[in-house]
């Protein structure tokens, strides 16, 4: 009998990549999305590309009795928790909105699988918790901080979760720390879509290069970093699944809490990410400087040793597969799932 495993916020960006590859590694996957900020669609193309049914529940995680009923009908051996809101500007104009879904929607989800003795948790978390970090690259021991709603957000559950676990030492827990994920399945059928303006890099420099949009605006150049743009770890999204295949696997054997870093160990700036977009997909990405954005940080890149240690995975997927990739999901789809 295949393990079961939910997955909420399954109908994402790197949900429905997750769901995929599980689906692929012999796990029966169950979603549960409120669609706020994800499609449906995504989910019947993956279905397609596996020849798998997936079941789906519109459900908010805010929602207790309706979460509940879905642990009604299922027995889950893990639960992947992508389920969130995501953006880091709106999160200082709407933060109790997002300390709401984000936080109290993580403390209901712990508290219905605490009532139904399911213990396993891969939460899906942020190098945002670093804050600004005091050197590069960043371990997994480096304090944290946020400089946003959103970073406090990620951090906060963090702490409920290791406190979860002080508390019973059954719950096995895996907090992932991920940078930033960046391209599409090889098929180019399913890929990110972010609703309204991008708050990513790479969605944005896509729709500038496919036509959708004019330029792209890049917040500073004045950072200390060789071009005076922001440095980032980005990593391909299906690299990132793996790795929660992988942690769903491996989460059996490990007591307690464990974090781990997600990237390649590698920093780019904004500016090398455009030269390799226009490289790769032969389009101008015209581009324009503007102030910086509050919050934002220099530069910011993963050691991800112990990732390699505790799971045996890494990232295998370079920058130039990342913008094949990306070129061709955007390409195939000038308006995403629509």
């Amino acid at each position: 009998m295949s393990q079961k495993v939910l997955v909420t916020g399954g109908a994402g960006y790197i949900g429905s990549h997750t769901c995929l590859l599980l689906i692929e590694a012999g796990f029966e996957v169950v979603v549960v999305d409120n669609l706020s900020n994800s499609s449906l669609e995504s989910l019947r193309r993956v279905e397609k590309l596996t020849d798998h049914y997936i079941r789906f529940y519109k459900v908010d995680i805010t929602d207790k009795a309706a979460l509940q009923k879905v642990f009604d009908e299922h027995e889950f051996t893990a639960v992947v928790h992508f389920a969130g809101l995501k953006a880091v500007g709106e999160s200082s104009q709407i933060p109790l909105t997002y300390y709401h879904h984000n936080v109290y929607g993580s403390i209901a989800l712990l508290e219905v699988m605490q009532a139904n003795r399911c213990k396993r948790i891969v939460f899906s978390s942020s190098a945002t918790v670093y804050g600004d970090p005091a050197s590069v690259p960043i371990r997994e021991d480096f304090p944290t901080s946020a400089t946003n709603p959103y970073g406090r957000t990620k951090l906060f559950i963090e702490e409920i979760m290791r406190d979860q676990a002080v508390s019973d030492s059954d719950w096995q827990i895996i907090l992932l720390r991920y940078f930033n994920p960046v391209g599409a399945h090889a098929s180019g059928n399913i890929g990110e879509h972010p609703q309204g303006i991008p708050n990513n890099l790479m969605p944005y420099v896509s729709q500038v290069a496919v036509g959708q949009r004019e330029k792209l605006l890049i917040f500073g150049n004045d950072y200390p970093t060789p071009d005076g743009t922001g440095i980032r770890d980005y990593i391909h999204v299906v690299d990132l699944s793996d790795a929660h295949v992988k942690a769903i696997q491996t989460i059996s054997q490990l007591k307690g809490v464990t974090t781990l870093n997600l990237g390649t160990g590698k920093g780019y700036s904004v500016l090398d990410m455009v030269k390799a977009f226009e490289k790769g997909s032969g389009k101008a990405v015209p581009y324009e400087i503007i102030e910086r954005r509050p919050g934002d940080i220099a530069e910011c890149w993963a050691d991800p040793s112990k990732a390699k240690e505790v799971l045996g995975w890494q990232a295998r997927k370079g920058l130039d597969e990342m913008i094949a990739d990306t070129w061709r999901w955007q390409s195939q789809n000038p308006y995403g799932f629509e």
